[in-house]
């Protein structure tokens, strides 16, 4: 890849909102659709994609469980209250269990509590029963993180899921199906990389960041 996909995060959500758009037009809507993003940087897509669809907007908070040395791997993911949630043939791979990674959940689980509070500010988690949801993040590499948000959605009672990202590798594309109703993404490269490569600016965020795309 010569040139970034995109210029950032807000045309890259503009670009998705309109597929996202395209797709849910040819479907009866009883309520409005809520779009959830994966802080950080998932939060300023999806405020885009909330725009072109008219639906609310809010967070889902999943961490990444990394590789103990090597924490940018991740090798499962935990939501807001919910069980970890492992990628078993990579466990496998790299000869780990989960009791392994026991010491990284734990310290994982203390700074999920920590996002909770700073960008909810007291508020409840949204209610997503029967509810059509479109989980958004600004690009999926292993989909881990994706994954134990969209098994923490199903099991609060979502209608439909829908995944959308700017740009995902093809493993978590079709990884993925099982676990979404459907899955848009603008971009699916043949080598895939770091998220960040396709973006021309990526600029890393900050709490403060997420609070101010979220404040009413």
């Amino acid at each position: 890849m010569s040139e970034p996909c995109f210029i950032d995060r807000a045309e890259a959500g503009r670009r998705l909102g309109e597929t996202v758009a395209r797709h849910l037009g040819t479907v009866r809507l009883d309520q409005r659709p809520l779009v959830l993003g994966l802080p950080r940087g998932g939060v300023p897509v999806a405020a885009k994609v909330a725009d072109a669809i008219l639906a609310d907007l809010d967070v889902v908070i999943v961490r990444k469980i990394g590789v103990p040395g090597r924490e940018e791997l991740g090798v499962g993911a935990i939501a807001e209250d919910g069980e970890p949630v492992f990628d078993v043939g990579l466990l496998a791979q790299l000869d780990l269990s989960p009791r392994d990674l026991e010491p990284t959940v734990v310290r994982e689980r203390a700074e999920l509590a920590r996002r909770v509070r700073a960008y909810r500010c007291g508020r409840p988690a949204p209610e997503v029963a029967g509810r059509i949801v479109v989980l958004v993040d600004d690009g999926v590499a292993t989909g881990s993180t994706a994954r134990a948000a969209l098994r923490w959605l199903r099991a609060r009672g979502a209608a439909a899921l829908v995944l959308a990202a700017p740009v995902c590798s093809r493993e978590a594309d079709h990884g993925l199906a099982s676990d979404a109703d459907l899955v848009i993404c603008l971009e699916r490269p043949v080598r895939f990389g770091a998220v960040g490569r396709f973006y021309k600016d990526f600029a890393q965020l900050t709490d403060a960041d997420v609070r101010d795309v979220m404040a009413p």
